[in-house]
């Protein structure tokens, strides 16, 4: 074979493997469920994985908004903070009221997209970099949940049985709350990849000034990527309240780390312009199956973190040579066509 037959090999290898970097991590996830199965059977009883789906619904749900601003070349830090806020003020609403669960999922919506308004108008209007305006709302925030729980928190005592239920309920052995993620999982990635206002986000992340200059609404497509962020992450408040029953003013701290994690790892460009929402949830099945498997292997909690952040590490070299590629690949059909 010549040197020329083996470069070409060797690039069609790279193409697909970097075309099909989902089904890398549903590998990935079959790989890691079979070896911890096969050292001990109950990791894939029905109970161990209902309780692993429950523990990935809340950060599944934020990666998908987390998606959508990190594809435009932009962060939500506060997601954590936002979550906290809407899952105290919806739960004290059910608390005070008895409200339905329907109305419950609105509320925390709407605490979620004014939130994600607020950065919006912040990274847009104030031409704030998103990582130090999302920094900021994410410690005033924290601040506000602090000052309205005052030291207090919700039991699941003070809120509707029926809330409670839909926590805990599952549906041919599916959890209700992971269920409403996968909605909106199929929902984000329906937008993102069939309607124009979602195809933008990904043209606003490849080259900004091209897509303005290409007649692309900026300030619309960031308020909007914002404002889903925020909704999502209220509805996860909403989910977080409904899962534990019990809620203070720490619901969600540190959480944007996780979202940030499933996110990079999944294959969203954290450079913007690439990645699918698909990805990212499975980024967040793969981080939740890790943080569950790795116990049971009697791995040390250090290398827990030493091998995620070998998981980001290795994805963000993955995406640098995605970009060295196609600029070469763009290089090389300029030169052909001259």
């Amino acid at each position: 074979m010549t040197a020329l037959a083996k470069a070409r090999t060797g690039s069609a290898g790279l193409d697909l493997v970097l075309r099909f970097r989902a089904l890398g991590l549903v590998v990935a996830l079959a790989v890691l469920v079979g070896v911890t199965t096969a050292l001990n059977p109950r990791f894939l009883s029905a109970q161990s994985v209902r309780d692993l789906l429950f523990a990935a619904a809340v950060t599944l749900l934020l990666a998908c908004g987390m998606t959508v601003v990190v594809l435009t070349r932009g962060i939500d830090l506060s997601v954590g903070s936002v979550l906290g806020l809407s899952a105290y003020v919806t739960g004290s609403a059910l608390s005070a009221t008895g409200m339905g669960t329907a109305l419950a999922l609105g509320l925390g919506l709407a605490v979620g997209a004014a939130c994600g308004a607020l950065n919006g108008v912040i990274v847009y209007f104030g031409r704030v970099p998103p990582l130090v305006a999302t920094l900021g709302t994410l410690y005033v925030l924290r601040g506000v949940v602090y000052f309205i729980a005052g030291g207090t928190r919700i039991n699941a005592s003070d809120l509707p049985r029926g809330f409670l239920d839909f926590g805990s309920g599952h549906v041919l052995g599916v959890p209700y709350l992971f269920a409403v993620s996968v909605l909106v999982l199929a929902a984000v990635g329906v937008f993102l990849g069939r309607y124009r206002a979602g195809r933008d986000l990904y043209a606003l992340g490849s080259n900004p000034e091209a897509a303005r200059l290409a007649g692309v609404p900026a300030g619309r497509r960031l308020m909007t990527a914002y404002v889903l962020s925020g909704a999502l992450a209220g509805l996860g408040g909403v989910l977080y309240a409904a899962r534990f029953g019990t809620v203070d003013a720490s619901a969600g701290y540190g959480m944007e780390l996780d979202v940030v994690a499933a996110v990079v790892v999944g294959g969203v460009a954290i450079f913007g312009g690439a990645g699918t929402a698909l990805g990212a949830g499975l980024g967040a099945l793969l981080l939740t199956v890790i943080d569950n498997a790795l116990p049971v292997l009697r791995i040390d909690q250090f290398w827990q973190q030493a091998i995620v952040g070998a998981l980001i590490l290795a994805a963000i070299a993955l995406d640098r040579l995605v970009s060295v590629r196609a600029a070469r690949a763009l290089r090389t059909k300029g030169s052909h066509v001259r």
